[in-house]
């Protein structure tokens, strides 16, 4: 069993199960965490095991069932540290994400090399050269390796032997094959590997057209690269056609999708609409406001479609154009602006969600105040709110280097002045659903035992009292709202 654990954003998650696919050829994978267990609970679990039909025993290395005893005791067997784990994993894969700084993918590393220092462990992901220097002081044995890599290997181990010399037609007819086996141009299969059974995720592009001061990703994924738009239709069909409710378009920068290939966002979500049939709904990941005004219309009209969640998240970081200058974000605060009204007043209960970096070098009590007062007129339901931190490599790192840092002690009074402003905005929009109906389709359980978080259409998520399947439809009414939810019977 081989287990892959993914971080960060939806399109890290997605690359996380196309890694997964391509390891699933050779080997069973999990997404799941194997908790190792104390030998004492371990030892009460066998002798329960032991009283129980053959199927409930664990199955290792090929082991049958009647060979119960054997395999019981190499699943069980208890390392140096007193732990056993019920079924030791062949190999880690963690699909890293570094965006906010190293700390979440250090915990993440150091959890697994603890608890299974015996086991393999490979990162992939956002794993710029100051993450990959501090894993490896942490856990020399850990490898580095790549969703490419990965494609490329397994592309290598799918092709037929070839002439050393081929023909223009043999070569025409390899190049066809390669397309085919390339895991980002193929038809997902039915009951693709993936993290929930009704949630699809599909890449629509990799990199961006922008070189953030701030941002170490675009150091790690490059320059935009869209895949053609019949290979997601097809992705999304597949999907849909697997029982997926809920597709996830995602990327590092939905809206630059297609400028490199002669099409943008508004003309793919078209074309997913025009040409795949089924109950389904599209969440729109992620994308930079200066791309979507080019195509500004044509998106709205996007949103009319049922199919399509009430949702858009335009990060805006700043609502200083000193600030935004400073950072080379190549957009103006009017710009976000103007986007966050067009969409909020053209739809009712529409869910506009924005991120906000607070404590930038240089960002005077001017500056900040001039985010606050952009927070309070565009009124984002959802609103990431991040303190300041210098990724290393990055032209914000040289600045955080400087005179221009933020003391800690003001970032940290800045971003509690914006979270309090935003919670209140929030769950007064939230309140404006108060009486209303909706659909919504059960996601997970709830935080409050004896709940379930649903989703509505505007991508909200309603707290529901009961325990219901994943997956479920149901018809409700909102009876109250907190700034992170809405409540509902």
């Amino acid at each position: 069993m081989i287990v892959v654990l993914s971080q960060g954003c939806a399109a890290n998650f997605g690359d996380g199960e196309k890694i997964a696919r391509i390891l699933s050829q050779t080997s069973e994978v999990t997404f799941e965490f194997p908790e190792a267990k104390s030998a004492h609970s371990a030892k009460a679990e066998n002798s329960t095991s032991a009283a129980n039909s053959s199927k409930n025993i664990a199955k290792l290395d090929g082991n049958s069932a009647d060979s119960c005893g054997k395999a019981a005791s190499a699943a069980n067997s208890a390392d140096s540290t007193g732990t056993v784990a019920k079924s030791v994993p062949e190999a880690f894969y963690l699909n890293v994400c570094t965006v906010k700084g190293n700390a979440g993918a250090m915990k993440l590393l150091r959890k697994v090399a603890s608890t299974y220092p015996s086991v393999p462990v490979y990162i992939t992901g956002c794993a710029p050269k100051d993450f990959r220097e501090e894993a490896l002081r942490a856990a020399p044995h850990v490898q580095f390796t790549s969703l490419k890599e990965l494609e490329a290997s397994a592309s290598l181990q799918t092709q037929p032997a070839q002439s050393s010399q081929p023909s223009q037609n043999q070569s025409s007819a390899r190049t066809r094959n390669n397309d085919k086996e390339n895991p980002d141009s193929n038809r997902i299969p039915h009951n693709v590997l993936r993290e929930s059974p009704f949630v699809g995720i599909v890449n629509i592009e990799e990199g961006c057209l922008d070189a953030c001061a701030f941002c170490s990703t675009h150091l790690v994924k490059g320059r935009l690269h869209s895949f053609a738009p019949n290979t997601i239709v097809d992705q999304v069909q597949a999907l849909v056609d697997d029982g997926c409710l809920e597709i996830q378009l995602t990327g590092q920068d939905c809206a630059c999708y297609g400028f490199d290939i002669g099409t943008n966002l508004a003309e793919l979500t078209q074309r997913i609409l025009t040409h795949v049939n089924g109950n389904y709904r599209i969440r729109l990941g992620m994308g930079n406001p200066r791309h979507v005004l080019g195509y500004q219309e044509a998106l709205l009209d996007c949103f009319t479609d049922d199919h399509i969640y009430k949702f858009i998240h335009i990060p805006v970081q700043s609502g200083s154009e000193h600030v935004l200058k400073a950072m080379n974000r190549r957009h103006t605060a009017r710009d976000y602006a103007t986007l966050a009204h067009a969409f909020t007043e053209r739809f009712d209960n529409f869910t506009l969600s924005t991120d906000l970096i607070v404590g930038y070098p240089g960002e005077t009590a001017a500056d900040f105040n001039d985010t606050l007062e952009l927070l309070k007129e565009t009124r984002p339901t959802v609103c990431n709110i991040t303190r300041f931190v210098a990724r290393p490599g990055t032209v914000a790192a040289r600045l955080e280097a400087s005179a221009a840092a933020i003391p800690d002690s003001i970032k940290h009074e800045r971003s509690a002045i914006l979270a309090e402003t935003f919670q209140q905005i929030a769950l007064e929009n939230n309140r404006k659903w108060i009486g209303n109906e909706c659909i919504v389709v059960t996601e997970k359980p709830g935080y409050r035992p004896g709940t379930t978080i649903a989703r509505n259409e505007a991508y909200r998520p309603v707290a529901l009292q009961g325990t219901f399947p994943a997956g479920t439809t149901l018809r409700v009414r909102i009876t109250d709202a907190e700034p992170f939810a809405l409540i509902a019977e």
